[in-house]
């Protein structure tokens, strides 16, 4: 079974090693890996500090009696929405230690909201951080996401294990070499 796997990802990479130059989208090589291929911390010392601001989002879904009794702050943990977003920012400053490649920034914002979306049911998650510093705060912004997440599936999963997080997601970012990215959030 893993043979016939490898045997495709290698016809799949074949095949798109055919494929002519113009069909190629351009992409920047990995800059977390040096020439022999291993990992390395990038060095962003000759880089001007500016302003960095990024913006990430996510979703977790529960069901619907889990949903109201949040709402209602009948949990058995206490408040599930309050720790959850104060975990959020707390990971955002953590996110080197986490990370192994990042780099610790000097964060200057990190806001955290947790609101209720009843389409789910659930909470809509996000999460915008700010620096001025040499490297972007995407990382950051996307842990505070991931990490809010988790605590409110912790604080909450004695009322259900099911609880799903979804599409954890960068929705925008300025400032660096690289530009701009989404749509300003």
């Amino acid at each position: 079974m893993e043979q016939d796997s490898a045997q495709s990802a290698q016809s799949a990479i074949a095949s798109s090693n055919s494929a002519s130059a113009a069909e190629i989208p351009s992409v920047s090589p990995l800059t977390h890996l040096d020439a022999s291929g291993q990992a390395q911390m990038v060095d962003v010392s000759p880089k001007q500090a500016t302003v960095r601001h990024a913006i990430a989002a996510g979703q977790v879904r529960m069901l619907a009696q889990t949903f109201a009794a949040i709402q209602v702050g009948n949990t058995p943990k206490g408040d599930v929405l309050g720790t959850a977003r104060l975990a959020g920012i707390m990971a955002a400053k953590q996110t080197a230690q986490l990370i192994p490649l990042c780099h610790p920034l000097p964060i200057q914002k990190v806001e955290v909201t947790i609101l209720p979306n009843v389409q789910l049911p659930g909470y809509d998650i996000r999460a915008e951080v700010r620096t001025k510093a040499e490297t972007g705060v995407e990382m950051e912004a996307l842990t505070a996401v991931a990490i809010a997440a988790l605590t409110l599936y912790d604080m909450a999963k004695a009322l259900e294990k099911s609880i799903q997080i979804e599409h954890i997601r960068l929705i925008s970012k300025t400032g660096g070499k690289s530009g701009d990215y989404g749509v300003g959030g």
